[in-house]
């Protein structure tokens, strides 16, 4: 009998990948498919089973990996922070865990489930376990190198993007001629990215956009747990970038997943856009 692994799959195409991966090494794999984040084309990647569930169903997580002799999983995909806030009503299992939460960040809610998940026999495991070779690696990755400026901006960006990912508000920034032009938050990184754009735009006007580039930087936390919540970026956010006026990507090397991998380096150097990976010490 082959062994069966769990998939909570979010949005984008991060669980897509974990599910073909999973499938290629043998794998019965058993989607939990959030309802409001998951794309449809889930369902015709050839899972064992595919159970569509709201986000406040964490009771029939449970029961339906259980039901499915699942005791390994892999939560994937993005869910939006701001769910949390949204007209989704929780079972009760899920009250308790946010009734008994001190912060409702990431961290604390999602940790709190894979504790759960644990107790109910259910281990997390990384999420990141079966696509190591789409983790970023240190150095640039594209043709063209950063330019002073970028650079600069780098370094300082690097500063204020851990600096805030310590506190789990968000994990990317956009900086501009070394300030701090937009910070992620709840809406998340293409939403942060088009922000720091369309005020770059109405400051000075679209020309500025040219001359007074973005660069992104998005980090991993400074203990970031890979069972969940790993940084992520794909053709999706270049498309983003270049609306943005952004010129320049920096990245941790090895904790951060190029999710459309080579597609993507090959679409940054189309786009005239640097993106380098820097190594950084790490507490685990």
């Amino acid at each position: 009998m082959k062994a069966r692994l769990g998939l909570i799959a979010g949005n984008g195409k991060f669980p897509l990948l974990v599910l073909d991966a999973a499938r290629s090494r043998g794998y019965e794999v058993v989607v939990a498919a959030i309802k409001e984040e998951a794309f449809p084309e889930i369902e015709q990647r050839g899972a064992s089973s595919v159970h569509w569930m709201s986000l406040g169903e964490l009771s029939k997580l449970i029961d339906t990996f259980q039901r499915e002799g699942v005791t390994e999983a892999i939560m994937a995909g993005q869910v939006k922070h701001k769910q949390i806030f949204s007209s989704i009503r929780p079972d009760w299992k899920l009250a308790k865990l946010l009734l008994a939460l001190p912060m409702r960040n990431t961290d604390s809610l999602i940790g709190g489930v894979a504790e759960i998940l644990a107790e109910e026999g259910i281990t997390l495991l990384n999420s990141t376990l079966l696509l190591e070779p789409l983790l970023a690696r240190a150095g640039v990755l594209t043709r063209r190198q950063p330019n002073d400026q970028e650079q600069t901006n780098i370094t300082y960006g690097r500063a204020v993007a851990h600096h805030v990912a310590r506190f789990d508000i968000g994990q990317t920034v956009v900086i501009a001629e070394a300030a701090c032009v937009a910070i992620e938050a709840m809406e998340g990184t293409d939403a942060a990215i088009l922000r720091a754009g369309a005020l770059m735009k109405s400051l000075h006007g679209e020309s500025a956009m040219l001359s007074r580039a973005l660069t992104v930087v998005k980090v991993a936390k400074p203990n970031q747990d890979m069972r969940f919540d790993v940084p992520v970026i794909g053709i999706r956010t270049l498309e983003t970038m270049c609306t943005a006026g952004a010129t320049c990507l920096a990245l941790d090397a090895g904790r951060c997943l190029v999710l459309d991998g080579e597609a993507v380096i090959k679409a940054a150097d189309e786009a005239g856009i640097t993106i380098v990976a820097d190594e950084t010490p790490h507490r685990s």
